[in-house]
């Protein structure tokens, strides 16, 4: 699929609607910066709050913004396999590259529902299919015997490793193919992940500092070890102010500051709070971001 840094893009709203020019000032702010994919739909593009016709304007825009540049992942993920295959089926029609499977949140399946839920959707789609584990979202985390056994199937190619579980993600790629990529989703473990091997990020804060991420992938790709860890360092606090409050919360207020979208979310998400955004925007001036 890719190898650096790809963005978990947020949706920008006016109003009720989709601020569609806004959406596409990001993603050609991603392609000047070299992001090597664009993840539409995911938890940071509020994927839950999206109706079926704005998911569609969404996939559609991305793919013909990207101009097959750089891959175009699209979450389509749901508690349902039946709803996830129709969201997938409709991702390929419309022209995706790829796809990114969250676990099935509120039900917790097993480890065997979680083989035959993915195996399911896999077999409904040509697309490569990416799964999520999210455990701290969804309150399931799939065990890396689990993984194992899904990179089996042909097309499930990747995992996006967002347990914080540095010794599970290790187990992992222990157990897995070489072929099968493991991409960070959190980006303070960027680095730690590179080092199990991991080859990249599918990166929040690739949404304000996407020239950054890229270049601390790249840094480590190259071998330059030292100059990688020190961009994971230099940008550990602002990350962690990014993630202060809930996902998508803080990133959509740096990117108001940086005069990119309006500052909207839908509910049951909330504006940041007043002490926590001035953290952000403090981290946000020294790093010369605005």
């Amino acid at each position: 699929m890719f190898n650096g840094s790809g963005v978990a893009i947020v949706t920008p709203f006016k109003g009720a609607q989709i601020d569609i020019e806004a959406y596409k000032k990001l993603i050609a702010f991603h392609l000047e910066n070299k992001t090597q994919a664009l993840i539409v739909l995911g938890t940071t593009g509020e994927a839950s709050t999206i109706s079926h016709n704005e998911r569609e304007l969404l996939i559609k825009t991305a793919i013909e913004k990207a101009g097959g540049k750089i891959p175009v992942i699209v979450g389509t993920g749901s508690n349902s396999t039946e709803a996830t295959i129709n969201y997938t089926k409709e991702a390929e029609q419309l022209g995706a590259d790829g796809v990114l499977v969250v676990t099935p949140y509120y039900n917790k399946a097993t480890q065997k529902g979680l083989i035959a839920h993915y195996t399911e959707i896999a077999k409904s789609t040509k697309l490569p299919v990416i799964l999520y584990n999210v455990p701290s979202r969804t309150g399931v985390n799939i065990l890396p015997e689990t993984v194992a056994e899904l990179a089996k199937v042909e097309n499930i190619i990747a995992i996006k490793e967002a347990s914080g579980n540095i010794s599970q993600i290790l187990e992992v790629k222990r157990l897995t193919p070489n072929t099968f990529k493991i991409y960070s989703g959190n980006d303070d473990q960027v680095i730690p992940i590179y080092s199990c091997g991991g080859h990249g990020v599918i990166s929040v804060s690739a949404n304000i500092i996407p020239g950054e991420m890229q270049e601390m992938c790249r840094a480590f790709m190259e071998g330059r070890v030292d100059d990688a860890l020190n961009l994971q360092l230099k940008y550990k606090k602002l990350i962690d102010c990014l993630f202060i409050e809930v996902n998508p919360i803080p990133v959509k207020a740096a990117l108001h500051e940086m005069k990119y979208i309006e500052n909207q979310l839908r509910l049951p998400l909330t504006m940041m709070e007043e002490e926590n955004f001035k953290k952000l925007k403090n981290e946000m001036k020294a790093q010369n971001i605005i």
